[in-house]
């Protein structure tokens, strides 16, 4: 996505099973690599996390 994933929009590399396709590539984007899967960003579901995620975007949205 040259201008960035807008928020609320599922990022075209992921695939069927929510996996990046780009993961260790060097056009992963900065941002992506720089997250840190953790147990609060995880939490214990796939739909917990996706609640963190959703969260993460409108928070760091730009203006």
């Amino acid at each position: 996505m040259p201008k960035g994933k807008p928020a609320g929009v599922r990022c075209i590399q992921l695939d069927e099973l929510n996996r990046c396709m780009i993961f260790g590539k060097p056009e992963r984007p900065p941002f992506c690599a720089s997250l840190q899967p953790n147990i609060e960003m995880c939490g214990d579901t796939s739909e917990q996390a996706m609640i963190w995620l959703s969260q993460l975007e409108v928070l760091t949205k730009p203006n």
